[in-house]
């Protein structure tokens, strides 16, 4: 079984990829661009209009920043205690591809024949990238769903008092947003001392042992999926600078 990822250039391929080598060999790692910040924050203006967009991105200056700044080593030991592991991706196993619904990368898919596409950190992959393999496209999302599709479904899990909820889902890959059917779901609980930056790492560490067990379903022809009946499906952004404000300060949600 001929497996490759399909991935951009945050840390949480590097995750993927060490959690997964030491069973199953991971031919070559697709690397990504992400899209320009200028087109990026045009498309988010136009979903979302100025006002939420612009407090998105105080969020990000206000509050990301500093609390990476402030919690880095309460980072470095969450992630050590979850055994995430960020060693770089080995340069002799990484192609950059540019745009993920590229040229490039449907020639190298093609090029690789895969048998299942690990998918990681990308934006939305095309029906044209999807229908140009025969590969099983499989994606990690840091979130239930189809409750919590989009971004930070852990966090906007705890943020709705829906605690139950804050988990990971192994899916498989369409052309919606975490539409996908799903392969295994997985719930945890975080500590008091977990915050916005630490919570994904609870994830990935639920993550990785269910994309063992997917990996090995298909090598075994065993794979199954299902769609939840009844679910109600959201889509979710980025928080905003006061949308965080009044969680910390009314539900202490960190």
């Amino acid at each position: 079984m001929k497996i490759i990822m399909l991935a951009g250039k945050g840390i949480s391929a590097k995750y993927i990829f060490n959690g997964l080598i030491d069973e199953y060999k991971i031919e070559k790692v697709l690397i990504t661009d992400s899209p320009s910040k200028k087109r990026m924050i045009e498309r988010r203006i136009k979903n979302l209009g100025f006002y939420n967009v612009f407090n998105q991105l105080l969020f990000q200056i206000l509050i990301v920043k500093p609390l990476k700044t402030l919690t880095a080593s309460k980072y470095k030991s969450k992630r050590e205690e979850n055994k995430l592991v960020n060693t770089s991706i080995p340069d002799e196993k990484v192609i950059n591809v540019g745009n993920v619904n590229s040229k490039k990368t449907i020639e190298t898919i093609n090029k690789l024949n895969p048998d299942v596409i690990i998918v990681n950190g990308t934006t939305i992959i095309s029906s044209k990238v999807l229908n140009s393999s025969n590969a099983v496209f499989i994606n990690t999302h840091v979130g239930i769903t189809p409750e919590y599709r989009g971004v930070h479904g852990g966090y906007w899990a705890l943020r709705n008092n829906d605690k139950k909820n804050f988990g990971v889902t192994v899916h498989l890959v369409d052309k919606g947003i975490d539409t996908g059917s799903i392969i295994y779901q997985k719930t945890t609980l975080i500590k008091k001392d977990d915050n916005f930056i630490t919570y994904p790492l609870h994830q990935y560490a639920l993550a990785i042992p269910l994309l063992k067990q997917a990996l090995e379903d298909i090598a075994l022809n065993k794979l199954k999926t299902y769609k939840k009946e009844n679910a109600v499906s959201k889509l979710y952004y980025h928080p905003t600078f006061t949308k965080y404000i009044s969680g910390l300060l009314f539900k202490g949600i960190k």
